[in-house]
Formats: C-alpha cells, sequence, structure tokens
C-alpha cells in the first residue's frame, strides 16, 4: 500500500469505553471571549439534539489557540449553566492532550502520510487551485520535490527563521456526506494541513482525534463550518475512525449581513441582562428565532415544510443539496424570521426547549439580528 493510502490504527488502550446509549454530542468552543447569542444559540442546539436523541452530551475546551485565556473557559461554562445546559462527565482541554496528538501525528510521519510544505501564506495566496477542486484548494506545489528541492525549502524555511508545515498526501478523492440539516454536500480533498508552520495542531487534525477517541456520534456546529466536514471524514478514515452524523445550523448575523459579534454590543449574556434581559426572556428568544416557541403556539397546521428542490451551491466549497431541516420561516404568516423573529413563547426553560424541540422545523438560512433593537429589551423586541 502507498503511503498517501495509508490507514493508520489506533491503539484501542487509548479510546474511550463505548457508552450504553446512542453515543455521544458535544460543544467544543474556543475561550477567545465571551460567548455572544450566536454562540448560545448553537449551544443550546447541539445540546437539544443530544438529550433529543438520548445521547450523552460532552464538554470539549478547544483551548490551543494562542487567543485563549483561562478567564474565559470559566465564563462560557457558567453561561452554559445559567441558560440550564448541562454536560455528561468533566470538561475536556485539548490543552491536556497534546502527547496524544503527538503520538498520532508520529505515527503519520512514519507511515508517509504527511509531507512538508515550505510555502508561505503569500504564496499560497497567488497559488493556482488544484485542478478540479475549490478556489484556494492546495495544488499540491510542495507533495512531490526532489531531495534536492526539499533541501532547499529547508534552508529558506531556516532563513526567515520559520518552520515547514506539514500536509496530508491525500488521494485526491471527492467525499460526499449527507448533512442532517442540509442534506447532500460533496467536495474533493486537498492535502490539507495537519500541523501549521508554528508547532500548532490544525483544528481538523485535533478535531478528528478527540471526536474519534471520546465516542462522539454527533456533531451539531454551525453551518460555516460545513466545508471542513469533507477533510474531517477524509481523516476519520484514514485514522479509522467512524464518521459521526453532522447537522449544521444557520448562523446569527447582524443587520448588515456579516457575523454577529461581541464588537456589535448588546450581544452576550451579561449585556443582554444588563439591559433587562432575564435568562428567560434569553431562551424565549432563542427559541422563537428558530421557530420552536412559535410553532408551539401556533398548531401544527401553521408550521411550513421544507419546499426546496434540487441541488444548490454554497459558496465555493462544495455542492449541498436540501436536507431534513425546515423553511427559513419556521411560523407561517406569523413571524419573519429572516428579519429577527419578534414572536413570544411559552418556552423559558432549556427543558422546556426540549419538549418542544423538533429538528425537522429548523431553519435553513440565517437568523438576522436587529442589535439596537435588542439593545432596547425584551418587552420593545416582542412588541413588533
Amino acid at each position: 500500500m502507498s503511503g498517501h493510502e495509508t490507514t493508520v490504527g489506533i491503539p484501542t488502550q487509548h479510546a474511550e469505553k463505548e457508552s450504553s446509549t446512542p453515543g455521544k454530542g458535544r460543544f467544543a468552543p474556543s475561550p477567545t471571549g465571551d460567548f455572544h447569542l450566536g454562540n448560545l444559540r448553537t449551544a443550546l442546539l447541539a445540546w437539544a439534539f443530544a438529550r433529543h436523541t438520548g445521547r450523552d452530551f460532552h464538554m470539549r475546551i478547544e483551548d490551543l489557540d494562542d487567543r485563549s485565556r483561562p478567564q474565559y473557559i470559566h465564563r462560557q461554562l457558567g453561561d452554559l449553566e445559567t441558560l440550564g445546559i448541562d454536560w455528561d462527565g468533566p470538561e475536556i482541554r485539548q490543552s491536556q492532550r497534546l502527547d496524544r496528538y503527538e503520538e498520532i501525528y508520529a505515527d503519520l510521519r512514519k507511515s508517509g502520510a504527511l509531507y512538508e510544505c515550505y510555502c508561505t501564506r503569500k504564496e499560497l495566496a497567488t497559488l493556482a487551485s488544484a485542478p478540479h477542486q475549490p478556489p484556494g484548494s492546495y495544488a499540491g506545489t510542495c507533495r512531490n520535490l526532489s531531495d534536492d528541492e526539499r533541501v532547499a525549502g529547508r534552508e529558506k524555511m531556516r532563513v526567515a527563521n520559520r518552520k515547514a508545515a506539514f500536509r496530508l498526501r491525500t488521494t485526491n478523492t471527492e467525499i460526499c456526506l449527507e448533512d442532517r440539516q442540509l442534506g447532500v454536500y460533496q467536495a474533493m480533498i486537498d492535502d490539507f494541513v495537519i500541523r501549521r508552520g508554528d508547532g500548532v495542531f490544525s483544528y481538523n487534525f485535533v478535531s478528528v482525534v478527540d471526536d474519534g477517541e471520546f465516542g462522539v456520534t454527533q456533531i451539531v456546529r454551525g453551518d460555516d463550518l460545513l466545508s471542513s466536514t469533507p477533510r474531517q471524514i477524509y481523516l476519520q478514515q484514514q485514522l479509522g475512525y467512524a464518521t459521526p452524523e453532522y447537522a449544521h445550523v444557520p448562523l446569527v448575523l447582524n443587520t448588515a449581513g456579516a457575523r454577529l459579534a461581541k464588537r456589535d454590543g448588546a450581544v452576550t449574556l451579561s449585556e443582554l441582562t444588563e439591559l433587562g434581559w432575564s435568562v428567560g426572556d434569553i431562551i424565549d428568544l432563542i427559541a422563537s428565532s428558530l421557530g420552536m416557541g412559535c410553532a408551539a403556539l401556533l398548531g401544527e397546521a401553521e408550521v411550513t415544510s421544507p419546499a426546496e428542490e434540487g441541488v444548490a451551491s454554497l459558496g465555493e466549497e462544495g455542492v449541498v443539496s436540501p436536507g431534513i431541516g425546515g423553511t427559513a420561516n419556521g411560523c407561517k404568516q406569523t413571524v419573519d424570521l429572516h428579519d429577527g423573529g419578534h414572536c413570544r413563547s411559552d418556552i423559558r426553560t432549556a427543558r422546556e426547549f426540549l419538549t418542544v424541540f423538533d429538528p425537522k422545523l429548523l431553519p435553513r438560512t440565517p437568523w438576522y439580528v436587529d442589535v439596537a433593537r435588542l439593545a432596547e429589551g425584551p418587552q420593545v423586541w416582542f412588541s413588533a
């Protein structure tokens, strides 16, 4: 078997025992700041998906980023507890698993599955993409260098006081997955980074290792990460891990169409609380944005069902066709979720949210939030 086809086995003594439940869901935040409303919404969805399907729910702290700070870990977990989101077992911190990542990385190098890449960011930005792959895909520039070319590449790194990155030698294959919410998505796999030039392991690598070794069978996260999923599935196959069920959910955007961010103001739990929002109001807000609370009030006859047909493009990363999720307007003729979802519901706790949670009714399009209106408090928001 050639190097790029090598499958690296995972020693069974390192794997966690299977749970008696159908597996595990998880939420995996990076502690680089306080959660905003979009983070809280995705966390509530990940928790609800897991509990709805009888899975354990685990918390993983992805703290390898040099912007991570211990104080944000405590504040993020505190916000989740305040909302009523619970999890099973202690939190897993990636910073405490570096030895395990090193072991698997060493196995990959020994098998010939990795190669050094000497391309700078500037060079990568100007290089053409690999044939038949999305723009931005790595063209394999350093894949088949001669010994002399590799010596020159290492000298180039030495002069620049940098180290080479390590990429996975893939088989230039296409990966097709069926997302629980978005349907069929397919994309070609390029030779992606496993370890960066600064020595930090890539998100794709550590995420796959952690999900595989801790028995994660369901991953719910923002749809901005959908394009990363084919690479992760390919790596799962190389490392001998099972592929989890995926559900990518829409992001929360501001009225300008940009991803909601803490700099927008009035979007963190503490900021909303200071503006008069109770925890119950915030759960109500999230539930109504998803059509859940509104659906409970309006009755099944008023809830729309999927209407899209065919295959639609999703940016330039791949192709997606509709899945199981509901339409953007979960509350027909009463609430425009695209415009903010201003209906009231009777849902005031995470447990109440879970009782009406139905993945089939989730919207597929982003939730656009008028932050200025949020800042006026729940009475104004829900009066629209």
